[in-house]
């Protein structure tokens, strides 16, 4: 697979503008990205600036903090998929996660996997907040509700990506599911590293740079 096809080029900051989103879309054409990543109220849009690209749209649910219940999360996914939404990347209730309530984990998961009915699921288990132990019965939680991938971070958290972790996610959910690395992916090295230790996505803001050529500016939170 080639470099750019790891990419979610992704812009998920509060103040993003239709003029950045055309931008980044146009971006993504030109490179061929596997994706662009924005908030909800920007699909119809993207969905628009890529119609016949090959490039897809991915929206973020639950994002940033994770803590919307579950019926949320299944009703923004339904309607981010109505709006024409390619992928969905959905943060988990951390807060549960931390009280060890993998059931609720799995439940909510699992209504969202349901609801996007047949999308692309990515699970964000914001990897910053969690013991390794955790990261590895969340991960297995993920697996067992039915989701696409495993997701390292929001971007908005106290950490991004790192190659432990995506290593250890890895190890846990091969061959059941995939791992993307987002957060803190800003360098070739950088790239090259997470896709060594088996990371088939890469969420950033930086896919330009990573792709040969310097970003005329930073597109998102720590992506």
């Amino acid at each position: 697979m080639k470099d750019s096809k790891y990419i979610d080029h992704t812009l998920l900051k509060a103040f993003s503008t239709e003029e950045e989103i055309l931008k980044i879309c146009a971006e993504a054409v030109k490179y061929d990205f596997k994706s662009v990543c924005v908030n909800p109220t920007w699909i119809t849009t993207a969905k628009k600036a890529l119609a016949d690209s090959g490039v897809l749209v991915c929206t973020v649910i639950g994002f940033p903090l994770g803590a919307n219940t579950v019926e949320v999360k299944a009703f923004e996914t339904a309607k981010a998929i109505e709006d024409g939404a390619d992928e969905v990347d959905m943060v988990i209730n951390i807060g549960r996660a931390k009280m060890h309530d993998y059931d609720y984990i799995e439940n909510e998961v699992k209504a969202v996997v349901d609801a996007a009915n047949g999308t692309l699921v990515k699970v964000i288990i914001e990897t910053c907040y969690l013991t390794d132990d955790e990261k590895v019965e969340v991960c297995k939680r993920c697996v067992a509700a039915g989701a696409d991938f495993v997701k390292t971070s929001t971007g908005f958290g106290t950490g991004g990506a790192n190659l432990h972790d995506v290593e250890l996610m890895y190890k846990t959910v091969t061959p059941h599911a995939l791992v993307k690395a987002s957060g803190g992916v800003k360098t070739k090295e950088d790239f090259e590293a997470m896709k060594k230790v088996g990371a088939m996505r890469i969420g950033t803001s930086n896919g330009t740079s990573l792709c040969g050529e310097s970003s005329s500016e930073n597109t998102g939170s720590d992506y």
